[in-house]
């Protein structure tokens, strides 16, 4: 556990144990890294970047993308800024470049916190607490709410760590998502239907290499185990990463990050599990609906 000098990312609280470390940032709470014996299994950023592509951050009151940043919610309409203008969408939330706080310590785990206030485009007020540990089985993260307004608040949850298999390419990557159907999307990245995966270019029910697929793809129907939870697996010759998550996980949305620029253009994998699909607050297809006082408890992790 050590506390390192404030940078761009802010603070950085690490966490170690059992050959596992994991790197927390203040600055969305992210997480930068996650290493096991050594060996680093995202792309992250360093101390003195803004996070790129998103890299490893909480994506919160709502994951991925809001049609014009406009809905309605319980009769009222509201209206919030556009993150993504090239697109006119309101993009991954409100907590991912605020300053989180540190709520506990110990050499294996860390909680961090954040208050989320009540402003334009979303009146109500949150409490996020995030408590992340590192151990032999892997990477876990519970991610608790609460709201803290006097009114229903609408709610939904993802995360965005970038897989990277030590000197694997993409196109060698070998990708299984446990999903039925995708998402269509328009040129805005915003969801059109639904269509069945089976016998397609993006059915990755079976492990198969991805190649050249281009994937910035929304998977539905996915499948659980009898424990109730769901996994993407990322495979190579030599070494693997699951990234698991809990039941309240409906979707999984991965990236092979062909819109980023430079070094970073399709050198990882984003492996994000969702709680609802885009557009949910307009659509509220699996959109969570918080009550007054209302805690919401989930959890996800990476293994190796």
């Amino acid at each position: 556990m050590s506390a390192e000098a404030p940078a761009k990312s802010g603070i950085q609280w690490s966490i170690e144990a059992d050959g596992h470390r994991a790197v927390l940032t203040e600055v969305g709470g992210t997480l930068r890294s996650y290493s096991v014996n050594g060996v680093e299994l995202l792309d992250g950023f360093g101390t003195d970047e803004i996070a790129p592509g998103s890299a490893g951050q909480i994506l919160a009151p709502w994951p991925n993308r809001i049609r014009d940043g406009k809905y309605e919610f319980e009769g009222q309409s509201y209206q919030l800024a556009l993150t993504e203008p090239a697109r006119r969408n309101a993009i991954h939330g409100l907590v991912n470049w605020s300053r989180w706080r540190l709520a506990e310590q110990s050499a294996g785990a860390v909680t961090l916190e954040y208050d989320l206030p009540a402003q334009v485009g979303y009146p109500w007020s949150l409490t996020l607490r995030t408590h992340w540990s590192v151990s032999a089985d892997g990477l876990r993260c519970v991610q608790d709410v609460v709201n803290t307004a006097e009114a229903n608040a609408p709610w939904g949850y993802s995360v965005h760590p970038y897989l990277r298999l030590a000197g694997v390419s993409v196109d060698e990557t070998v990708l299984q998502v446990p999903a039925k159907s995708r998402i269509l999307a328009d040129n805005r990245l915003l969801p059109l239907g639904a269509v069945k995966v089976a016998g397609s270019e993006f059915d990755f029910a079976e492990p198969r290499r991805i190649g050249a697929q281009v994937l910035d793809t929304t998977f539905g129907d996915i499948e659980f185990d009898a424990d109730g939870i769901t996994a993407v697996t990322l495979t190579s010759a030599d070494s693997s990463i699951v990234v698991w998550a809990d039941e309240k996980f409906n979707y999984w949305q991965v990236f092979t990050g062909d819109t980023l620029h430079g070094e970073r253009h399709r050198r990882s994998v984003a492996v994000e599990p969702m709680t609802c699909p885009p557009d949910a607050f307009r659509t509220g297809r699996d959109l969570v609906v918080l009550e007054p006082g209302q805690t919401w408890t989930t959890s996800w992790g990476i293994r190796a």
